[in-house]
């Protein structure tokens, strides 16, 4: 079986609803869900949190970050951590779970490395777009940053089934026009020329239950086109992924061997330019994409 064969099985799987998850995403989305309880304060957000230490790990670790601790007092414990960060930020910290679950524990070392390196990149998205949609595109930040942190779900998918299926880790790319066996069944959700990746990722953020303005952002940056200076979540997304140092494993429309210059993106900002508003921030993205990676 090539890739080809076996990115149109997994599609086929999508299709019908098959979507193979590991046990440990269904725990994760179930404090998800309680967290959008509106009587779900802090005391039981922080006893949901303390169930799973790598979560709490990483709840503490974004509340001390210097995107959300500009004093430098330092909390030392998850319910300070949750007042301090807040609920909309708490819930793209699961999310950081749930995505990094997506892809399983394979043995396999390559598959392994893979999924380490997708989510070093999918950290710095994450905390890329955070900075820029506060001092850019002055959208709401914690939003950005959770649209950061989904917008390879459907790599994350792709490399837990890459065990069941090797040919996905075919040097082939990834993206390639995908034309299905039975095209009135596809009706609602395919898109003319879209990417058999592009329709798993849709499948997964739709069984994620994600908000529509965060699929759409996602979905901009799979058929969107950058726009500067960037105005939309999409436009943040899609600048975001661009600055990122790390590229995606998976996508093989970029030289993973290279590293894009951000002196090469620029455009004014009020009074002064995305490079510097990027120099002032790069402690917080440092600081924050490393609390993401914990």
């Amino acid at each position: 079986m090539d890739r080809t064969e076996a990115l149109n099985c997994i599609v086929e799987q999508a299709n019908r609803g098959e979507l193979v998850f590991p046990t440990n995403v269904a725990i994760s989305l179930k404090i998800q869900r309680a967290l959008d309880d509106p009587d779900c304060g802090t005391d039981a957000a922080a006893k949901l949190v303390l169930n799973e230490p790598l979560l709490a790990a990483r709840v503490v670790a974004i509340a001390n970050s210097v995107a959300y601790n500009r004093m430098g007092h330092d909390v030392t414990n998850v319910k300070s951590a949750i007042a301090r960060i807040g609920f909309r930020t708490l819930r793209s910290v699961v999310a950081t779970l749930v995505v990094r679950q997506l892809a399983g524990t394979s043995k396999n070392s390559r598959i392994q490395a893979m999924t380490n390196k997708l989510w070093e990149h999918t950290a710095q998205v994450a905390a890329l777009a955070q900075v820029i949609a506060r001092r850019v595109t002055r959208l709401d930040p914690d939003t950005a940053m959770f649209a950061g942190i989904v917008h390879e779900v459907g790599s994350f998918y792709l490399l837990s089934r890459a065990e069941e299926y090797p040919a996905l880790l075919e040097a082939d790319p990834l993206v390639q026009e995908f034309t299905p066996t039975d095209s009135d069944s596809f009706s609602d959700t395919f898109v003319d020329n879209e990417s058999a990746e592009a329709y798993i990722g849709r499948a997964v953020l739709r069984k994620l239950m994600l908000p529509q303005a965060v699929v759409d952002a996602v979905e901009a940056l799979w058929f969107g086109l950058r726009a500067m200076p960037p105005e939309t979540l999409g436009d943040t997304l899609l600048l975001a992924n661009e600055l990122a140092p790390t590229h995606s494993p998976l996508d093989m429309r970029t030289d993973s061997n290279t590293t894009p210059y951000t002196s090469e993106i620029d455009f004014v900002v009020g009074d002064g330019t995305l490079n510097s508003i990027l120099k002032e921030s790069e402690d917080e993205v440092k600081t924050l994409s490393a609390a993401l990676l914990v």
